[in-house]
């Protein structure tokens, strides 16, 4: 479950790098689709085919001819609540950052997904464990959503103490002023001296680097292009500035609860999909005929990831034609012409499918309550929002101290889920 845990949670931030470098979701995500179904293929055409064929424990390719029906139609839902929530999932991304958005969807999941799967497992994993584990969770949540507050109340105090910075970086083709004098005009215009005073390391080495441009190469400043994003830009004055007009998705005078409500709903689409696999697999409904076995995880994971596919693929194909929040419109052609960043969207579907497919062998081993423990994804992505997209450079000691309390909360919770496993009595293999 921590290889399970490190791929999910890892796979969101290179969609949200490849979001804010500006590739174009719905081709991020069609890459990320059918890498994502290769693993599940792969899992039920080599491990489903291992081990003896039994009739209460047939292969992969023998499940596939029985009459099966009501489980695979709850493997094939809980693909859909998943492909919609990953869908929404990389819109709240782009609204309210890596760590907000793992932080709400993670912690709906875990307290609804683990309570439905508690039950519908008849208290498998240690209640005594488990739910004050759930707890934990709803603690990090409340610690996160002050963190994101206290970011945002320092960016906007950050940005606040550059307000001319923006009207210079949009005059480019203009001589510019020495360094020092544009460094005065901003200490002069400033309306918080001191907030100035904390970020003014950064405010000057971008007067410097604009001095610089204007001396030894005025004469070209018309055909010179802003720096990618990609190259370690940190979040300073600058870079707030500036990251609107390189991603793709246009947030700027969006409300942050609207992110926050898409976050949510990501949220409740990852609370369902989980049960429902849960279901497909072990019948606790008994909508089998008399006779038929269980479907075995591999089985219920192709079925799952079937569903995955085709909604994936009609959303996106749609939303290539139909795009939304500015996102410029796009056709199946320019889809396959797109290589940029391919590579790394593949990446994000095989960790994805991975990540998914161990915690399905893990649940079916020990609890999918206890399996949930890998829906604490704000370990992983915080990490990825710290150190890859610097959402958190230059906060307050107050952000600091917030988000370390948040961790070490979604970290407590992630050792009492797991102490609170138990193995599955008379299904100890993956059936």
């Amino acid at each position: 479950m921590i290889v399970s845990l490190w791929c999910l949670g890892s796979w969101p931030a290179l969609f949200n790098l490849l979001e804010r470098r500006g590739r174009v979701p719905m081709h991020t995500y069609l890459d990320y689709t059918f890498s994502n179904y290769s693993v599940a293929l792969l899992f039920a055409l080599t491990v489903g085919n291992i081990g003896p064929d039994t009739p209460q424990s047939p292969n992969f390719l023998k499940q596939l001819s029985q009459e099966n029906g009501p489980s695979v139609a709850f493997g094939l839902a809980g693909g859909l609540a998943l492909c919609l929530g990953n869908i929404c999932l990389q819109y709240s991304l782009a609204f309210v950052g890596i760590s907000l958005t793992e932080v709400v969807s993670a912690s709906v999941a875990v307290v609804l997904g683990t309570t439905a799967n508690y039950f519908l497992d008849d208290g498998l994993n240690r209640a005594s464990i488990l739910f004050p584990g759930v707890a934990c969770f709803l603690v990090a949540v409340v610690l996160g959503s002050f963190c994101h507050a206290s970011n945002v109340a320092d960016m906007q105090t950050k940005i606040k103490a550059a307000e001319p910075l923006s009207q210079m970086l949009e005059d480019m083709k203009s001589p510019m002023k020495g360094s020092e004098e544009f460094t005065a005009l901003l200490v002069n215009s400033s309306n918080n001296h001191e907030a100035y005073t904390e970020y003014h390391g950064d405010v000057k080495r971008v007067a410097s680097s604009l001095n610089v441009l204007s001396s030894s190469h005025n004469s070209d400043c018309k055909s010179r292009k802003p720096e990618p994003l990609s190259k370690g830009v940190v979040a300073n004055a600058e870079y707030l500035l500036n990251l609107e007009s390189h991603r793709a998705i246009k947030v700027n005078g969006k409300s942050v609860v609207f992110g926050l409500g898409i976050a949510l709903i990501t949220g409740l689409c990852y609370a369902a999909f989980s049960p429902l696999f849960n279901v497909a697999t072990n019948d606790q409904f008994h909508l089998l005929k008399p006779g038929i076995p269980h479907l075995v995880v591999y089985t219920s994971f192709f079925y799952f990831s079937t569903a995955f596919l085709i909604c994936s693929v009609v959303l996106n194909v749609y939303l290539l034609y139909h795009p939304v929040l500015g996102i410029p419109k796009s056709s199946l052609t320019m889809y396959c012409q797109d290589r940029e960043g391919r590579h790394i969207a593949i990446v994000a579907g095989l960790l994805c499918g991975v990540g998914n497919g161990f915690q399905f062998m893990g649940g079916q081993a020990a609890g999918y309550a206890a399996a949930d423990a890998v829906q604490a994804l704000p370990l992983v992505g915080t990490l990825w929002g710290v150190f890859l997209f610097k959402e958190y450079h230059g906060s307050s000691r107050k952000t600091y101290i917030l988000l370390i309390g948040m961790l070490l909360m979604f970290l407590t919770a992630v050792v009492m889920l797991v102490a609170s496993s138990m193995p599955r009595h008379g299904s100890e293999t993956l059936t």
